[in-house]
């Protein structure tokens, strides 16, 4: 198939005929409509799909010379991809969610690829947990029992807030997974982190708990400085809080939501339409190189991942100390000095379908605006499954998957080929309550605190 076909057509492809479309396209490099690309990434260890990608020369066997290229916070990043100084990047989940529905920053930003599962973690500083010790003895432990909700922080919640006080808490982005998880488990403990509303673009309507945007790289000092007194954010940021004595992770997001989806990767719909081939090739490369993380022996043993923990530690990427690194993305992580604990699910970049854009992923994150206010009315269940298809690509993800296939670079089993988009229905939340992303509004109305809508 001709690029310009595909240009026309790729953007509106069912699931099927995304895939019936590759028979037509060369097994071998796509005819790419642009061949020197940047991408741009925050510093955290799960960028690695792209750099990994660059660094294994994936890319460069899909025709591509791509610069891979710091930023400085989520903000300039996306401003940067909508204004064509970024070709793509590595996004949080919720960016090209608000984008397109136009909280913060209105452009139409879309995602073929979802670049992992998991990998964040909530680190309180020692005077915190040490409180949240005192207030439950089973937590006064070398090797407390996990996972650990926010119960024992409460009375340190209520005791500030007698004093005219409030905890002070960071997170990344208002539209970050941080920001959703850390929200997620103070809620699920009875504490109300805060109302967005059309005046309070801060979210600390209502707020027990204050929390505000530190970039990521900046978490540990900011804790340090006694600024802030937790913080949600990716790794190597709750392992250098460990390293450095300053503050304890008390859980990961694999706890508050078993393999939920992190980052993705996004482009704008303009530069998709301009580009379908050079989208498809991106893809691919991107596709090869979440499987090559997740490389694993026979007994399980994740192969590449000291390789990949080497790479991102150079300075031009993650720059954070090699055996900081290399704990989470090796299957381990310190929550204490003396707690170490296998976590061989802590990066997900391949396995359980990870890479594939699933609706319901996006419909989860739509949920959470809506709960914190983020979206101000109510919206239909209609309105969640057209806004998520609008900003998910699956068809792009399978046309990609089909011409890995063809080449032996994926087996076919290794891909959710008749997929509806939609994960099963998943309890596997902190809080036990049910997760089904066909049904949006049953969902936010399970929850006691946050906003309610009428269910059509």
């Amino acid at each position: 198939m001709k690029a310009h076909t595909l240009k026309q057509h790729v953007g509106s492809l069912s699931l099927a005929a995304g895939m019936a479309m590759t028979s037509f396209v060369a097994a071998e490099q796509l005819d790419v409509e642009k061949s020197e690309l940047k991408f741009g990434f925050i510093k955290l260890t799960d960028c690695a799909p792209i750099v990994i990608a660059k660094e294994k020369g994936f890319f460069e066997d899909e025709g591509l010379q791509v610069d891979v290229v710091a930023q400085p916070n989520w903000k300039t990043l996306l401003d940067n991809v909508i204004s064509g100084d970024l070709d793509g990047a590595h996004m949080l989940s919720g960016q090209p969610l608000a984008a397109t529905i136009g909280f913060g920053t209105k452009a139409h930003i879309i995602t073929a690829f979802t670049m992992d599962l998991n990998g964040n973690g909530i680190t309180v500083s020692n005077n915190i947990w040490e409180q949240m010790q005192a207030n439950d003895e089973k937590l006064d432990s070398d090797t407390p029992p996990h996972p650990i909700t926010a119960d024992s922080l409460k009375p340190i919640v209520e005791e500030k807030l007698e004093d005219g006080e409030k905890l002070q808490m960071g997170m990344v982005f208002p539209t970050s997974t941080h920001n959703y998880e850390l929200r997620y488990w103070l809620a699920a403990a009875g504490i109300n982190p805060g109302m967005y509303t059309k005046s309070d673009v801060g979210g600390r309507t209502d707020a027990q708990v204050e929390l505000s945007v530190t970039p990521p790289p900046m978490m540990p000092a900011t804790l340090e400085s006694g600024n802030i007194q937790g913080y949600c954010v990716g790794e190597p940021w709750n392992q250098q809080a460990v390293s450095k004595g300053i503050g304890v992770p008390v859980t990961t997001n694999y706890d508050i939501w078993k393999n939920n989806p992190e980052k993705v990767f996004g482009v704008s719909k303009s530069w998709a339409d301009e580009n379908p081939q050079t989208y498809l090739a991106v893809t691919k490369a991107l596709i090869r190189a979440g499987k090559w993380l997740d490389a694993a022996d026979e007994s399980g043993k994740l192969v590449n991942r000291e390789e990949a923990a080497r790479i991102l530690s150079r300075s031009d990427y993650v720059g954070a100390d090699y055996d900081v690194i290399k704990n989470s993305m090796t299957g381990y992580f310190y929550f204490q000095k003396t707690d170490k604990r296998e976590m061989p699910e802590f990066n997900v970049f391949f396995k359980d379908h990870a890479t594939y854009p699933w609706y319901s992923d996006g419909i989860w994150f739509l949920t959470q605006m809506r709960r914190w206010g983020q979206i101000s009315e109510p919206k239909s269940k209609d309105w969640y499954y057209e806004t998520a298809k609008s900003v998910y690509k699956p068809e792009v993800y399978l046309a990609a998957a089909k011409l890995l296939l063809e080449d032996g670079h994926v087996e076919k089993a290794e891909i959710p080929w008749d997929a509806d988009g939609f994960k099963a229905p998943t309890k596997d939340f902190i809080d036990g309550v049910e997760y089904n992303g066909k049904e949006p509004i049953k969902y936010l109305n399970s929850h006691t605190i946050g906003n309610k809508d009428p269910e059509a």
